[in-house]
């Protein structure tokens, strides 16, 4: 069960919430009420609750104070959902920024709204763990992993649909609707003078927040993280009309309206055709970013099939690069990433007036960057680190040679972390994928399925893996699989043809060979020697 504190100095307030819904439907479990939040502070030490509902405005220690004090010891569980009043507006965007679930007026407060809001956090509890359950089980991080995901899917850079089909599974996300439509969007502050960096950071992931939360409302999406300024938006449909369209401008209309009167920033979105398959979302994702390119304050919300034809002179085709630039990023080859990154350069520098392709080229190299490597975010910054708005000083360039200058600064420092790191990362890579297979041993492991799940090419998983460990990828499984066949005979007492089925072998006939040939002996000889 899920535990739940509620913190309210109102006692009315506490006994409302409990009676407003049926918790166990839930799956939730009320462990307390605390009456502010020094107790409530308490209380969670002593319950470990997942979830928060709390007051802003208490005595000795207000409730967001408490969601800070949380945050900053515990990381990103409990999960808190803020009661406010309208005149505490300001209060409530301040406690977006701790990355709260929700927020609540009081005065409206009633089952239907306050069931949104648990739904919304156990949604998140769910992704949290799951990430979670990912690092144990030897696999990248769930986040960077979905975001890579989306990475390729929005640049057209998987090998096949079945590495795609694969991924999908292993993400358990779901891509059965028949129709697509990609956004590319831009978030402008009003004023950034005198903002830190962890401010900055803070601003985006709560724009951000609140953007998922506002567009999944209306329709559902997927909201992918580009970098500290630009996100894109995967919307789902499961038929084409006018109505579905209207839904999906309605949302980006309204996220743009609640992010400016809560975060003071603007939104610009490009929005691109739609598509009839998944593996099609990259060509409206490419449609999306030529409609951007012609998005102002004025106009922010653009259409593809409102720009005029020679905007789309101005967007980059990342796509003639493709396969340089996945082997770059999954091999660590820092000279395949050079020639690539040169040849871009290059191309910039022939092309001097074609300004708006080059800041679009730029930027789509720096998202992938961010997303495909390990530690991007930490990465990119220590390149610029000399700048005061870091990696984001791409967006100061003002003609194409700022813009090639830029890159070539990208492409050297992306490079020196390449060597540095290239012995680290593949050491790192191997053990995950080792973890990977031990936490899925009772499974049929193929290299293709293995490759897949880590967005890496068969042959160079299975040519790096025999490099690294001394034995092939299907040796490895196969002693793993006998190993634990071993124990299942000795110790569990189960029938032969019992371990062959939940070991993943084909037939009782297949495991036995391959028993024999490993251990030397057939399985009934080895339980006979090894009663």
């Amino acid at each position: 069960m899920i535990k739940l504190l509620i913190v309210d100095d109102e006692p009315l307030v506490q006994i409302g919430i409990k009676s407003m819904l049926n918790w166990a439907e839930y799956g939730i479990e009320i462990c307390g009420a605390a009456m502010n939040g020094a107790v409530a502070l308490e209380m969670i030490e002593e319950y470990s609750p997942e979830i928060v509902i709390t007051d802003i405005r208490m005595p000795i220690m207000n409730g967001l104070e408490l969601a800070k004090t949380c945050r900053d010891t515990y990381g990103r569980i409990p999960l808190f959902i803020i009661l406010t009043s309208y005149e505490e507006f300001e209060l409530a965007r301040q406690a977006l920024s701790y990355e709260v679930v929700d927020y609540l007026i009081k005065l409206e407060l009633d089952p239907e709204s306050l069931a949104v809001s648990i739904e919304k956090a156990r949604k998140r509890l769910h992704d949290l763990q799951a990430t979670e359950a990912f690092r144990n089980a030897g696999r990248p991080l769930l986040q960077t992993y979905r975001d890579k995901f989306f990475l390729r899917l929005l640049h057209n850079l998987f090998d096949n649909e079945e590495q795609f089909k694969l991924q999908v599974k292993d993400l358990n996300l779901d891509f059965s609707d028949q129709y697509y439509a990609a956004a590319h969007c831009e978030i402008l502050e009003d004023s950034i003078q005198g903002m830190t960096h962890e401010q900055l950071m803070n601003l985006y992931t709560s724009t951000l927040q609140m953007v998922r939360d506002i567009l999944n409302r209306h329709l559902p999406c997927h909201v992918i993280s580009l970098d500290m300024k630009h996100f894109s938006i995967i919307f789902h449909f499961s038929s084409v009309s006018g109505q579905e369209h209207r839904k999906m401008t309605e949302a980006i209309h309204n996220a743009g309206t609640m992010v400016h009167n809560y975060f003071n920033v603007r939104l610009t979105v490009g929005i691109g055709s739609v598509a009839d398959a998944p593996l099609k979302i990259s060509d409206s994702y490419q449609d999306a970013r030529i409609a951007f390119s012609s998005a102002t304050l004025e106009n922010p919300y653009l259409d593809y099939d409102q720009v005029k034809p020679e905007s789309i002179k101005n967007s980059f085709n990342i796509t003639l690069f493709k396969n340089d630039l996945i082997r770059a990023f999954e091999e660590f080859d820092s000279s395949v990433l050079y020639d690539t990154l040169t040849q871009i350069i290059e191309l910039f520098r022939q092309n001097p007036l074609r300004y708006l392709q080059a800041i679009d080229g730029a930027c789509n190299i720096l998202y992938l960057a961010l997303s495909l490597l390990p530690g991007g975010e930490e990465t990119l910054s220590g390149i610029f680190c000399e700048d005061a708005d870091g990696y984001r000083s791409i967006y100061r360039m003002g003609n194409v040679e700022q813009v090639a200058e830029w890159m070539t600064r990208l492409r050297d420092g992306l490079c020196d972390t390449l060597k540095s790191k290239r012995v680290t990362y593949k050491e790192h890579l191997i053990s995950n994928v080792q973890k990977y297979i031990q936490n899925h041993i009772e499974e049929r492991l193929t290299l293709n399925e293995v490759a897949a799940v880590f967005g890496l090419s068969p042959n160079y998983l299975s040519v790096l893996f025999k490099k690294t460990c001394s034995v092939g990828f299907s040796e490895y499984i196969t002693q793993l699989k006998i190993s634990l066949a071993k124990t299942m005979l000795r110790e569990q007492d189960m029938k032969v043809y019992e371990v062959a089925d939940r070991l993943g072998f084909e037939s009782a006939f297949y495991f036995s060979k391959v028993f024999k040939k490993v251990v030397g002996v057939s399985p009934r000889e080895f339980v006979q020697q090894n009663p």
